[in-house]
């Protein structure tokens, strides 16, 4: 009998990035341009931001591209602030999650805060970018919706100057904008705040973490029992996400009765242009963004807002630029390793990776720290969550060359240096929180971010910071016990 070799256990190809590519970190918005304009043709160059959905189409072949242009080493593109004309201008690489959770975005501009809330799961949003978002003019983007009805702007600069133009103006088609291949996305302004206008955003979608069958952004003023103004974007039912200007004007200066929303509700149906997909059918979205319009002006209509608030102030942020000033763009070019440093688990470590190469692939094969676990590689699972300084983040979809500076803490790390478990991790021993154990480590992870983020949460806050993480074994109950239980610890061992 002929005996039969055996390899040690190796990763599969499934869902790694199969093309290669040159990766460089420009420091300026010119050095960005200048390499998007020359080798945007030839090399098919694409601007890396938060990269949640280039790094899926890389992975599933459906985008090719010779060079991955990464401007989050650029300064100036990050943060929130005024303008001398009291308008909002948000950075582009300004993270979903950071605008959801920011108190004058939430007081002013609802709409996008809860749109910022509903976008995929909590590790998606902290690494996914406003900019990325509204540049991949998706007709289901989230964000889109509650910016066109705040009647948001974009400031686009190339190497001829900057351009504004409005966001319905920008978006041509799905997955098309009105980007010149030297031009680079600054800037997302919004009117200044008004308090006369009540506003909000609606989804409806399979899970909670998915791209929605329709979704909904609702602008309205109201004189007393007289509609004064309103507007209304659609998302998901149309080649782009679309204001709906027929029942705009149909609902300006009437009163407002349930006979007049149908009547909305009818216009927006016979507007929209929806497609049969594995999400939901045309006939369907149609029906349902008839329904929802008008379930959202009586919501809105019974919360309408007092004109005398007085709302948080804005703290002025932006994150300052991981590169020196001075500094030269940083290439790797395909096939060739660079080193790169990482603190993990609290080491410092010096790694030479190639451009493609995976955060998760060098945890899991190179420091032999395969508690992150490979799951779906697409990023809907969170089984491979680390803590990228301190925020709960996806490895499957982190270029190991992007994370260079960075810390980064995965379950082996959360162990104490006397050999003792976090109190996290006994906490979902003694209330049986896993079975198989496969994705325990992605959600203990996921939940240190919920706990650094609310040290209190409630029922309902955990659920929906582990929307993304998905347990096919147990119910999440015992889950959620086990956060309760870790919080009671912390609170009685401060």
């Amino acid at each position: 009998m002929t005996a039969i070799k055996t390899y040690p256990n190796q990763m599969t190809d499934t869902h790694l990035l199969v093309n290669d590519f040159d990766y460089v970190q420009p420091v300026t918005i010119e050095d960005a341009m200048a390499l998007k304009n020359q080798h945007g043709d030839a090399l098919r160059a694409r601007f890396l931001a938060g990269g949640t959905h280039l790094l899926t189409m890389l992975k599933i072949e459906r985008d090719n591209p010779g060079m991955i242009i990464d401007i989050n080493h650029i300064a100036g593109l990050n943060g929130m602030s005024r303008t001398a004309q009291n308008e909002l201008r948000i950075g582009p690489l300004t993270k979903i999650r950071a605008i959801f959770l920011d108190a004058f975005v939430r007081f002013n501009y609802p709409a996008l805060a809860q749109a910022c809330g509903s976008f995929g799961s909590t590790q998606i949003q902290e690494m996914a970018t406003i900019g990325g978002n509204v540049c991949n003019a998706s007709p289901a983007s989230d964000t889109v919706p509650a910016l066109m009805v705040y009647n948001a702007q974009v400031i686009l600069q190339g190497l001829a100057g900057e351009r504004r133009l409005r966001l319905q103006d920008f978006l041509l088609g799905p997955g098309r904008s009105d980007l010149f291949k030297d031009e680079l996305l600054v800037a997302i302004i919004l009117p200044p705040p008004d308090h006369a206008a009540a506003s909000a955003f609606y989804k409806i979608s399979r899970v909670s973490a998915d791209l929605a069958k329709a979704n909904l952004a609702v602008y309205l003023v109201r004189q007393d029992n007289i509609i004064r103004e309103c507007r209304i974007a659609f998302g998901s039912v149309a080649p782009t996400v679309m204001r709906i200007g027929a029942a705009e004007q149909f609902l300006h200066g009437k009163e407002f009765s349930d006979e007049l929303l149908v009547e909305a509700g009818k216009l927006v149906s016979q507007a929209i242009s929806p497609i049969d997909d594995y999400r939901s059918s045309a006939w369907y979205r149609r029906q349902l963004a008839g329904v929802m319009v008008q379930d959202a002006f009586r919501d809105l209509w019974q919360k309408y807002p007092l004109q005398d608030q007085v709302g948080p102030t804005l703290d002025h942020y932006e994150a300052p630029s991981p590169s020196p000033d001075g500094a030269s763009p940083r290439y790797i070019s395909k096939g060739v390793r660079q080193k790169i440093e990482i603190t993990v688990n609290g080491v410092k470590r010096q790694m030479w990776v190639t451009s493609k190469e995976l955060l998760l692939n060098v945890l899991r094969e190179r420091l032999q720290l395969t508690g992150t676990k490979y799951g779906c590689g697409l990023g809907e699972c969170s089984a491979c969550t680390v803590e990228v300084d301190g925020k709960p983040m996806l490895s499957c979809l982190l270029l190991a060359a992007s994370v260079n500076g960075k810390s980064i803490t995965t379950i082996e790390g959360l162990q104490k240096s006397s050999g003792e478990l976090d109190a996290l991790q006994e906490a979902f021993i003694e209330q049986a929180a896993f079975q198989c154990g496969y994705c325990t480590p992605g959600l203990i992870m996921t939940i240190k971010g919920l706990l650094s983020e609310n040290p209190a949460p409630q029922e309902e806050d955990i659920r929906d910071y582990l929307k993304g993480n998905r347990c096919r074994c147990t119910g999440y109950m015992s889950i959620v016990r086990a956060v309760f239980s870790a919080v009671e610890h912390s609170q009685s061992h401060p």
